[in-house]
């Protein structure tokens, strides 16, 4: 062959394989929206144990569509040779009738046609994935329960889809990847092997060469002390095996740091590992600053919540493998500034709403339910993701019906029969309307207002806004007192219980619902008063933090970080807890729920610093939602200096800073660099503007590098 036909052979293979990997690439499986993570998180969620007895969720589980109607228009310029794949039982149908003969490689004819495909499956979501030339499965197509739906008509919707990009990727298949890891100490007893893998983490224990017959059995153990406690461990697995030989994987995925594996007589094994059970994530996000102890606290709180971010965001991953709206919505914060994995946030979202009608609370919990809908205002504001909202907003609708449902004559919530009122952990009054819950109730009217105008709702929009208006003005009006200058607890029956907790103080500042004048008595009032109960739970010490960081604590905020989770990592901790009590020592540490172990030490709550040293430390957040404006506020809250990358959806802003420097790598957008300086600062770009007080503004114009000389204040030492 002469080199002339060689080429002309290699271009028509290249031609051909370029044509071949776009319709490829265009495809992927598809299914309707919320079928896939409902089902996903019903069979997450039932492989949960107490000890040797499954636990299964205490509210209900919803299920997806059995059968779905795939539905696309399409106009051909010439004909398309399509493959179908399908997850269940299917039937073809073209411009109404139905394909006969073989229905996986159809012909479809140049011109104007409506392809329908129809899938049957009770015991997965129904879900295909088409390619062709030019057809192929993607988000334009159309699913509903009804044939030839078209969105909104018949409960209809566009598909959704994540990252099965190939026919073999069957989403029912899916499973976390693995990876095989060793300990870092095995000691070897008469019949046991009690291995350490020196930090938290998850996966299926793996016994190299195990020899023969016998029970076996795994006690795991996020503390030494636990897997040395047979009988009061948590989490446990036991086997009978015959004449083994060989490798022995246990088929269940555990939290764990040590194992003690206990052994039969006659029965041998000297090598374990564990394959370690991870959702890939891009670390993106990052802080390092002049203090040692709160870059690790950093560093631990990243592994914290990468430990959580699995296939949504659990609580914790020894006990629960549950899906807690509470824990999710401070998730996706934390999220924000690590990973931006927007994916784990729509799935979460996706799995807690479940389907309708709505009889419950999510996880049976008014709060929680409220806090699934401000999740979602934050996912956009975040994220910028019209699509997401506009496709989840029925069920929001849905959801805010029920809850509407609920009020009481004063246009209030308060438990109901079979409502769990959660709010925290705290030893206080849970009936009648409590404050902080009429406050989360407002702001989830504020993202149903917000969510509306996204869907075109405009109607519902002026609808939600209004109720959210009036409601913060009954708020004010009915719960707080002018003698105590701060919110009280709540009312029951029409009579005002007057106690000052932190709760709905705290929450008021954070949400922004309060003048000037009343944000200055609650921060005098409440947050800085010994004499208002504590926060113990690292679940309310995010919110806490958050105020006190927006009331200008910054020195504050660092220093109670390092008390409060510093504490934890003095004490042995690889990663954050469910809880913390300085004042608890030795195994009495690890107690919880009337169980010695009960306690989770690998808590996505536990996190917090991720989010509260990206947000006001670094200082990054977004104005307009996707940071197509965004702000950049950098505070040293005492240290020396700060350093680190705040993941966008338009790329990482860097930020860094000492006391006479400023450094911002800015992203494409409409960005404000905002600090104090008690000197005249300069900048070579952008344009620099006074606010009055020793408070500037540097405009970030595009993306680049901004350098601003300034002088810190030295702020006064508190008395």
């Amino acid at each position: 062959m002469t080199s002339l036909r060689k080429s002309l052979v290699l271009c028509i293979l290249l031609f051909f394989a370029t044509s071949l990997a776009r319709a490829q690439a265009g495809a992927t499986w598809i299914w309707y929206p919320g079928d896939f993570e409902i089902w996903l998180s019903n069979k997450m969620q039932a492989t949960r144990v107490e000890r040797d007895a499954a636990f299964m969720p205490f509210w209900r589980l919803y299920s997806h569509q059995p059968q779905i109607n795939f539905t696309k228009k399409v106009t051909l310029a010439e004909a398309d040779d399509i493959t179908v794949f399908t997850e269940g039982r299917y039937s073809v149908s073209i411009d109404g009738r139905f394909v006969q003969g073989d229905q996986q490689k159809i012909h479809v004819p140049a011109g104007a046609h409506t392809l329908d495909i129809t899938v049957f499956n009770p015991a997965a979501p129904p879900s295909i994935y088409v390619q062709g030339r030019t057809i192929h499965t993607d988000e334009t197509w159309a699913a509903g329960p009804r044939p030839n739906a078209t969105p909104p008509a018949f409960n209809a919707a566009f598909a959704a889809h994540w990252n099965f990009d190939r026919p073999e990727q069957r989403p029912s298949e899916f499973k976390l990847a693995t990876r095989e890891i060793k300990p870092r100490t095995t000691k070897l007893g008469p019949h046991s092997l009690l291995v350490d893998f020196g930090e938290e983490t998850i996966g299926f224990v793996k016994l190299k060469n195990l020899k023969g017959s016998g029970k076996l059995a795994f006690y795991y153990g996020e503390t030494r002390e636990e897997a040395l406690s047979p009988d009061t461990c948590e989490t446990l697995d036991r086997f009978t095996v015959t004449r083994h030989k060989g490798a022995f994987v246990s088929p269940n995925s555990r939290a764990l740091r040590y194992v003690n594996i206990q052994l039969d007589e006659g029965m041998s094994a000297d090598q374990v590992s564990l394959l370690y059970e991870f959702a890939p994530l891009v670390h993106r996000g990052s802080f390092k600053s002049s203090d040692d102890e709160l870059n690790r606290i950093w560093d631990v709180a990243q592994r914290t919540l990468e430990l959580n971010t699995r296939e949504f965001f659990l609580d914790g991953i020894k006990r629960d493998h549950w899906v807690w709206s509470g824990d999710a919505v401070q998730a996706y914060l934390m999220n924000y500034y690590t990973f931006f994995d927007s994916d784990t946030v729509k799935r979460t979202t996706w799995a807690l709403r479940g389907a309708d009608p709505v009889d419950m609370h999510i996880n049976t919990i008014l709060d929680y339910s409220l806090y699934w809908f401000i999740g979602i205002s934050d996912y956009y504001q975040y994220a910028g993701d019209a699509a997401f909202v506009k496709s989840i907003y029925p069920r929001m609708v849905s959801l805010m019906d029920y809850v509407l449902k609920r009020r009481d004559a004063n246009g209030m919530l308060e438990g109901l029969p079979g409502d769990w009122v959660f709010v925290d952990w705290a030893d206080m009054p849970k009936d009648g309307e409590l404050t902080t819950v009429q406050l989360l109730f407002a702001r989830s009217l504020d993202a149903m207002a917000d969510s509306a105008e996204i869907a075109a709702d405009h109607a519902g929009a002026l609808h939600y806004r209004q109720l959210a208006t009036e409601l913060k003005a009954k708020i004010v009006a009915t719960f707080w007192d002018p003698e105590k200058q701060a919110f009280i607890h709540s009312r029951k029956d029409g009579k005002l219980n007057r106690l000052v907790t932190r709760h709905p103080n705290m929450f008021a500042l954070m949400l922004g619902y309060l003048d000037e004048e009343k944000a200055a008595a609650v921060k005098r009032n409440v947050l800085l008063n010994d004499k208002v109960p504590a926060i113990t739970t690292p679940y309310m010490h995010f919110y806490e933090l958050a105020a006190l960081a927006q009331s200008g604590q910054y020195d504050d905020v660092i220093g109670q970080i390092k008390d409060y989770w510093g504490g934890m990592l003095n004490n042995g901790a690889t990663c954050f807890w469910e809880q913390y009590d300085p004042k608890q020592t030795g195994v009495q540490r690890y107690a919880m729920y009337g169980k010695p172990f009960g306690m989770s030490l690998c808590h996505a709550w536990g996190a917090s610093p991720l989010y509260l040293l990206g947000k006001y430390t670094l200082g990054v957040q977004p104005t307009q939602p996707g940071y197509a404006a965004y702000l950049v506020e950098p505070h040293l809250g005492g240290l020396k200096w700060i350093e680190g990358k705040v993941p966008t959806p338009r790329g990482d802003i860097a930020v860094s800073a000492n006391a006479t420097r400023i450094k911002v790598g800015a992203i494409a957008g409409h960005g404000v660099l905002r600090f104090s300086s008690s000197s005249l600062p300069h900048s070579a770009s952008g344009a620099m503007r006074s606010l009055g007080g020793e408070r500037y503004e540097l405009t970030l114009q595009g993306a680049g590098e901004y350098v601003v000389d300034y002088t810190a204040p030295v702020r006064p030492a508190p008395p």
